[in-house]
């Protein structure tokens, strides 16, 4: 029985809407094939999700044209083998499938635990890697499956690996074809490993929502848009509440944005996540325009250099310290550079080849219109909510005087208003100031075929203009048109490439720009997940404080959070890359769904992130430190 067939059958057999299946390597592509057309009959949600190795094989199967075609990936993108889990959703959103590369054991340990969703079906594959195969791997696996589970193994793979795996799967309790017995005790130490991890997750908890009913989203820009869409694709009922008259008029209506990953020399987990965000925001961008909506991009790759000897030293130190997949980033020499931006640019750099742009915008409103097309969604513009009420009925939003409500789910997503309410306002975030300017593309400007990023950035043209940035001005007390700010963003761009004929042709002088406030983390981070309690944290930090023993008590005893109110913001300059992917989890937290994201990136996107991390080293906090 093929692997599709398998599913097939126990797609036919579950008595609940979604199901989660696994499989441990990556079958043939026909059955991914067959996998997608069967779904696309159902209006059950189904995810599979395949722990695939990185080699040869996987790198030539993501690279054929035929897998691209399946996943509907379109030419200007791909999905990239590196370590990870990267999601591609199909037939609007019905389909998911969860790319978990790397060694089986080290995925499965950073697969978060907290909702109610666990896997039904275990598939060995005729791909399975024999040499990652232990008894270690095999409880990993049953710790994240129901109770019920069984585990399918291929007639395919020799007698001898078969034999292997069905010791291994019965001795953690895997159910079987033969047989529906379930043995009590390796019940009893799947359990024990779940509660373990849980207390592990404790600092950063996951909390789905109890009963989500209509959920109501405070924002109309890029982080509302991508989570709204996120939870139609579920079928959630959701009310958006926006300040504006219409949708993305905040940062996110700039004309066009950059979309690329960042990357540090130690490749560390903030790195990690933004490639892993970066390829999904591809993915959404590519399925949304596959469906007939209007968005301006063109993904003709970014080329990022320095522009004095300290920045020069900081990209070769980014593109030396790691050994990047040529899909994310590799170096390019001056003659390089300058032949990829079809102008003189004369710098080494880094390359970017799937990034570019795109016009936020549009993929805001774009978002939106898919989400309306897929569930009940109903968006009210001109209305500011100044306050959040919370009682046994609910959360109630106050605006104008009125309270808007109850809501059993609410999520705060309104990018420079995210600190406006009483639980929120400690939230350790920043606005800054960023002025964009505009220039008229002129027959030397108009060359320009990829986005340069240096001490300021500057895009290919779009409707007969480029766009320059962009100013970064903290707790700026106004947002009008500032000349100095115009002149700066030419200056940059100029000094990022001297002496160049192309750089001259730039015309800010009509003075046309765009001024909007980014949300920026001390770490550069989005901010993603329960909103933290701050009052109840000082509340237990009176008692546990400064010794050994409440460094213990923080390492176990979950943080404390407003129940029912989500935090989604904070994407800074790079919203774009990191923004969807973090809206997607969420949504699947609020679902009780297995999130696409590593227990790492958890605890990295938290907006609980700065108190814990002093608490769990035994440091001083105090309101609004960090």
């Amino acid at each position: 029985m093929t692997v599709s067939k398998i599913i097939q059958a126990n797609v036919a057999a579950e008595n609940t809407n979604d199901i989660t299946i696994a499989m441990l390597g990556l079958d043939a592509v026909n059955g991914i094939i067959e996998l997608v057309e069967q779904q696309s009959a159902s209006n059950s949600q189904l995810t599979v999700k395949i722990f695939s190795v990185i080699d040869k094989r996987i790198e030539q199967l993501f690279a054929s044209q035929s897998f691209k075609d399946i996943l509907q990936i379109q030419p200007e993108t791909q999905l990239v083998a590196i370590e990870g889990c990267q999601r591609v959703k199909l037939n609007q959103g019905r389909l998911v499938i969860d790319f978990h590369l790397g060694d089986y054991e080290q995925q499965l340990r950073q697969l978060p635990l907290g909702g109610t969703s666990l896997i039904a079906h275990w598939i060995c594959t005729a791909e399975v890697d024999s040499h990652y195969i232990s008894q270690a791997l095999f409880w990993q696996m049953a710790k994240h499956s129901e109770d019920s589970c069984d585990c399918v193994i291929s007639a395919k793979l020799t007698a001898d690996v078969q034999q292997r795996l069905l010791q291994l799967s019965q001795s953690v309790g895997f159910a079987h074809l033969a047989s529906a017995i379930v043995d009590d005790v390796p019940l009893m130490e799947r359990h024990a490993l779940r509660s373990q991890q849980v207390t592990q997750q404790a600092p950063y908890p996951i909390h789905a929502a109890v009963n989500s009913g209509e959920i109501a989203v405070i924002g109309g820009g890029i982080a509302s848009a991508s989570l709204v869409l996120s939870l139609a694709e579920r079928k959630q009922k959701v009310t958006v509440f926006c300040e504006d008259s219409d949708l993305g008029q905040a940062a996110s209506g700039n004309r066009q944005g950059a979309i690329y990953p960042l990357l540090t020399p130690d490749n560390n987990t903030l790195s990690q996540y933004f490639q892993q965000a970066y390829l999904f925001s591809l993915h959404r961008l590519i399925s949304l325009t596959s469906q007939k909506h209007a968005i301006d991009f063109d993904l003709c790759g970014v080329l990022h250099t320095g522009h004095d000897e300290r920045s020069r030293k900081r990209v070769q130190k980014i593109i030396n310290g790691y050994h990047w997949h040529a899909g994310i980033a590799h170096a390019v020499t001056a003659t390089q550079s300058s032949q990829l931006a079809s102008i003189k640019i004369d710098e080494a750099g880094i390359f970017y080849p799937l990034g570019g742009w795109l016009a936020p915008q549009d993929l805001t409103k774009a978002s939106f219109k898919q989400a309306s097309q897929l569930s009940d969604v109903t968006i009210r513009l001109n209305t500011q909510i100044s306050a959040l009420e919370n009682n046994q009925e609910g959360w109630f939003l106050v605006s104008n005087g009125q309270r808007l409500g109850p809501y059993k789910t609410v999520i705060v997503a309104n990018g420079k208003s995210l600190t406006r309410f009483e639980q929120t306002k400690h939230l350790q975030i920043t606005g800054f100031r960023g002025q964009v300017s505009h220039a008229p593309t002129r027959a030397k400007l108009s060359k320009l075929s990829t986005v340069l990023c240096a001490h300021g950035y500057m895009t290919p043209m779009n409707n007969a203009l480029h766009c320059l940035g962009a100013s970064y001005v903290k707790d700026a007390p106004h947002l009008d048109y500032s000349p100095q700010e115009q002149l700066d963003n030419l200056h940059k761009i100029q000094d990022s490439y001297l002496n160049k004929d192309w750089n001259r042709d730039i015309d800010i002088s009509k003075h046309s720009a765009r001024v909007g406030v980014r949300m920026v983390t001390r770490d550069h981070a989005p901010m993603m997940g329960p909103a933290p309690d701050l009052e109840a944290i000082l509340l237990r930090y009176e008692a546990h404080q400064l010794t050994p023993a409440s460094r213990k008590y923080w390492q176990n005893t979950p943080a404390p959070v407003h129940k029912g109110l989500y935090i989604l913001g904070g994407l800074g300059s790079r919203g774009l890359s990191s923004g969807p992917l973090a809206a997607e989890a969420l949504a699947a937290q609020i679902c009780g769904e297995i999130m696409p994201l590593s227990t790492d990136f958890i605890a990295l996107l938290n907006p609980n992130r700065m108190w814990m991390r002093k608490l769990l080293k035994g440091k001083a906090i105090e309101s609004g430190s960090e």
